[in-house]
């Protein structure tokens, strides 16, 4: 081998150009927080619009329930009953996420600094990845929009250098402590919610008409 071939400049990216890569200058914080708001804002206002149709149905075949229930119709009363149990089950997912969304919403107000980075985006994340599990079979288009978010919230996770994309991929399936509060608060909104917009099931009557039935 000749002197000058032992100095060809080896293939691949070098150590410099790697360090300059990681001194470029970051895309500014404040235009995609706004931008990652602006997403929320969106699937907010669908869940929103989602959540009033559900309680459109919820009034409309809990009178249909209390019809049944008054021609000791007993039987089609306990298929109604099923239907709106299903229905004020999935609403109470759709309120939920809605307000653990508004809370995420909230908390990106208070990023004025990288230093608020990872304590804000972390949990925010994570709360993020649960909803989609919970939303993916009911709102299919949601769980694409809410991976865009979380995407959009990593990337500046890892561009603020706070925490390693590795570390972000690994993290953001679970829940930690700030993540399980957005969840237990928004969850206990919602109950307190449904005990105030619906009324009970006629569980009382209910029970008379299936033991009326019984005994013929």
């Amino acid at each position: 081998m000749s002197f000058g071939n032992k100095w060809i400049k080896p293939q691949g990216e070098s150590v410099g150009n790697k360090l300059l890569e990681g001194l470029k200058p970051q895309p500014p914080l404040k235009p995609r927080i706004e931008e990652a708001q602006n997403k929320l804002h969106l699937q907010i206002s669908k869940l929103e619009t989602i959540s009033a149709k559900m309680q459109e149905k919820d009034q409309l075949i809990f009178k249909r329930i209390v019809h049944s229930v008054q021609n000791h119709d007993s039987h089609y009363a306990r298929v109604l009953s099923s239907e709106l149990s299903q229905v004020r089950k999935m609403n109470k997912m759709v309120t939920s996420a809605k307000l653990a969304l508004e809370q995420i919403q909230l908390r990106l107000n208070t990023i004025t600094e990288l230093g608020d980075v990872v304590v804000t985006l972390s949990p925010a994340m994570s709360v993020i990845k649960g909803i989609q599990g919970r939303l993916s079979s009911m709102m299919p288009e949601a769980d694409q929009s809410l991976g865009q978010i979380s995407d959009l919230l990593g990337n500046i996770m890892t561009d603020s250098g706070h925490i390693p994309t590795a570390e972000i991929a690994a993290g953001s399936t679970g829940l930690n402590e700030d993540a399980m509060k957005i969840i237990e608060e928004a969850s206990a909104i919602v109950e307190e919610n449904m005990k105030e917009k619906f009324p009970d099931l006629p569980t009382n009557t209910m029970q008379t008409r299936k033991t009326e039935a019984s005994l013929f």
